[in-house]
Formats: structure tokens, C-alpha cells, sequence
């Protein structure tokens, strides 16, 4: 327990070389700050790198038929194909781990020539041909009416769901686009909803510019038969689509006639494995960011130790005369051991403030400036604050074990000859 005695010795004997204490300090402070510091800056970065992926479900992929690059079952190399609305039945049968598999259609584009028209005014826009689980891989923000429906898609409506840059193209400010129509290529579409991104940095300007129109209804609409232009595969949390892959590959290879061994006829982008490499990478850096934090904590421990050591060779008369009037080994031994704690957590709890005050400089930076490339909230887990402070105890314990120990060890008669 701490006396208000011991307390006053403790101070005096950090002020008696206010000098020498603050370079002995710095080297844990300096420590803390880097190790909190390059974890903030990491999860700085792994936040903005994931928003590059959007709200897309991380375990999922898009596949889509390409021309094949060798012959099989007498079709020549060089064929192209179609993937088919009965694939997507096999894959869902086949495959149970799989929690959607939806076929999708896509026409225009937000940078090509003007596919939509509404009175006088007019646009280009992407349209996509999608079943309502769509919503459920690529969440959105409905901000007004409602996505597509199975009764859309059972009915054939023609109904859209328009991105918001869609409305500020086709109608006045103010006005409520949910119950209006329009036409894409010639056919009429009545608008049922609104949707915006939902990453917080803002939306991304080709998904804002997306009109969702029922699967159905496209393929009819646009004359495009039982053709998939392309899936979204998302398998249930427990299995990872990357696992899948291989075996959903050789599936459709199958179906579609394709060389087993034709690695060009299927194009697929999964998201799951990209995510997984950033994942890693990012996990790497955490790591060099500990053992670097570490490794400056370990020569900051060692710092105070050194200086414990001359401590304790200074006050060895000291030493001596409180063993003589009585001190236990035990009371010697507790003295040295709280004073080395005690400045190695003053100089944690600097290093933790002076951080804690850096990454709240950067966040009000970045709230003023909007998002930047690739970084976004540098953020620490107060786990990882409540883990540095555990470190440092541990570390003033082991700084002052050593002098301690060698203070004990002094006859009160040899520490009383010394001068």
C-alpha cells in the first residue's frame, strides 16, 4: 500500500534529477505513442481500403462467360457462349452452402449515349436486370419506396428502383419521383423507389447513376431470352466462396460444354479472395506495429532499469541506514519497485494522451477535408489501449525487479561504509 511517506520519497526521488528522469522516461513514452500511433494509422488505412469494396458481401463473386481458348466435344477454340437461367437452378441445387445465386442483366451505361428519357429531359444511365435478393449482396439505403419484389418479378412489371443521381438528372429539385414514369429504350417504366449507397463516404458515382429493374421484366423488355449476362454468388458465412469456386467453376464447364482444363472460358472476380489478401496484409502491418512498439517499450524498460541501477547505487547510505533502523528487505524492495512503476506509467499515460490527441487531430482533418484515397477514421480498439497499459505495469515490475533485488542484497554495515 502507498503511504503519503512513501509517496514523497517516490517524488523526491524522480525530482532529484528532473533531467535524467525525463530522458529516461521518453524512451517508454516514446514507445506507447509509435505503438498506438502506426495501429491507429493501420486501421486507418484497412478502413479506406475496404470501402473500395463497398457494402458488397465480402464472400461472394461475380462470374460471367468469356470465348474459350480450346476445343472440346467438337466445338472449335474461340467459341463464345452464353451461361444460362438453368445454371443458376443446377448451381442452387448442387450447392446448398451457397446463400444466393442471382442472375443478373446489365444495358448502358452512365457514361455511354442516352438510354432513359422523361419529358424533355434525358440520360445515360446503367440498367440492371435483378431478382429482390440482389439487396441482400449489394445492400442499399431505400431513402423512398421499396426495392423490386418477387410480385415483379412474377407479374413482369415494369417497375425501376433509381439511383439518386438518377433523380437529380431526371427531375426538379423538390420533386417526388415514386409513382412517375419513364422510358429506357423506348419502354415505359414506372419508378417504385430510391435508393443512395450507404458507404459513408458518399456514393459512388456508377451506382448512383443505376436503375434496378425487375429480371423478368428485363428479359422480356429487351429480348434477351433464358441468357445470364453475369452471377452474384454469395455462399453462407460458415463456407468461404473461394473454397467453392473451383468446384462451381467445373460445374458450369460442364453444362455449358467447355473444357475441363480451359481456365479463359469462365471470368469470374472474387471478392472473397481479394478481401482475404488486404485482410492479411493488413494483419501484417498490425504486427509490425506491435513488434515495432514493442521493441521501443523494451528499450525504454530496459532505460529505466539502468537508471534504477544508478539509483540505487546512489542512495545506498540511504539503503543502509533504513536497514539499520529496522526496514525489511521487503520495504527496500517495494520502495524501488514503485518508483519504477510510477514513472514508467507517467510516461505510458503521456504516450497514450499525445496519441489519443494525434488521431483526434487526424479524424478532425479528415471530417473537414471529406474522404481521401484509401485511408478513412484511424481508430485504435480500447483493448489494444487497455493491453498497452497492462504492458507498461508489467514493465515497470521488470525495470525495477533487477536494482530492487540488488538493494536487498546490500548487509546494512557494507552499505553504511560505502560513500
Amino acid at each position: 500500500m502507498f503511504s503519503k511517506d512513501r509517496w514523497n520519497e517516490i517524488l523526491e526521488a524522480l525530482n532529484a534529477n528532473r533531467f535524467r528522469t525525463f530522458l529516461t522516461a521518453f524512451g517508454v513514452f516514446w514507445g506507447i505513442f509509435i505503438l498506438v500511433l502506426l495501429l491507429a494509422l493501420t486501421n486507418g488505412l484497412r478502413t479506406g481500403v475496404s470501402k473500395d469494396f463497398g457494402d458488397f458481401a465480402t464472400n461472394s463473386m461475380f462470374l460471367w462467360a468469356q470465348s474459350t481458348s480450346m476445343p472440346y466435344k467438337g466445338f472449335k477454340k474461340g467459341r463464345r457462349f452464353d451461361l444460362k437461367l438453368s445454371d443458376v437452378a443446377a448451381l442452387k441445387e448442387k450447392f446448398p452452402d451457397l446463400a444466393y445465386v442471382s442472375p443478373r442483366l446489365r444495358l448502358g451505361g452512365y457514361r455511354g449515349s442516352n438510354n432513359v428519357t422523361r419529358n424533355e429531359k434525358t440520360g445515360a444511365f446503367e440498367i440492371s436486370g435483378d431478382y429482390p435478393e440482389y439487396i441482400n449482396q449489394q445492400p442499399m439505403d431505400i431513402t423512398a419506396g421499396r426495392f423490386i419484389s418477387y410480385s415483379d418479378i412474377e407479374n413482369d412489371l415494369k417497375t425501376a428502383v433509381i439511383g439518386v443521381d438518377v433523380v437529380k438528372t431526371l427531375y426538379d429539385i423538390g420533386e417526388d419521383p415514386i409513382g412517375t414514369y419513364f422510358t429506357i429504350n423506348g419502354v415505359n417504366f414506372k419508378v417504385v423507389g430510391v435508393f443512395k449507397n450507404p458507404n459513408s463516404s458518399g456514393d459512388s458515382e456508377q451506382e448512383a447513376n443505376t436503375i434496378y429493374i425487375p429480371y423478368t421484366t428485363f428479359t422480356k423488355a429487351f429480348n434477351t431470352g433464358d441468357n445470364v449476362g453475369f452471377m452474384a454468388i454469395t455462399a453462407n458465412e460458415k463456407v468461404s466462396i473461394t473454397t467453392l469456386k473451383p468446384e462451381i467453376l467445373a460445374t458450369l464447364k460442364e453444362l455449358r460444354s467447355v473444357n475441363p482444363n480451359d481456365e479463359r472460358a469462365l471470368g469470374n472476380r472474387d471478392i472473397a479472395e481479394q478481401f482475404a489478401k488486404i485482410t492479411g496484409l493488413f494483419d501484417i502491418m498490425a504486427f509490425v506495429g506491435y513488434f515495432v512498439g514493442g521493441l521501443i517499450l523494451l528499450s525504454g524498460g530496459i532505460g529505466i532499469s539502468n537508471i534504477m541501477l544508478i539509483v540505487v547505487k546512489e542512495r545506498t547510505n540511504e539503503i543502509g541506514v533504513r536497514r539499520a533502523l529496522g526496514a525489511t528487505p521487503w520495504d527496500i524492495k517495494a520502495q524501488i519497485l514503485q518508483e519504477s512503476i510510477v514513472l514508467t506509467m507517467i510516461a505510458g499515460f503521456a504516450g497514450i494522451a499525445f496519441s489519443a490527441g494525434m488521431i483526434y487531430v487526424m479524424n478532425l482533418i479528415l471530417s473537414s477535408v471529406g474522404p481521401v484515397s484509401n485511408f478513412a477514421n484511424p481508430t485504435v480498439d480500447i483493448k489494444v489501449v487497455i493491453i498497452a497499459l497492462m504492458v507498461l505495469i508489467v514493465a515497470g515490475l521488470l525495470a525495477g525487479f533487477i536494482p530492487s533485488s540488488r538493494a536487498t542484497k546490500m548487509k546494512p554495515v557494507d552499505a553504511l561504509r560505502t560513500e
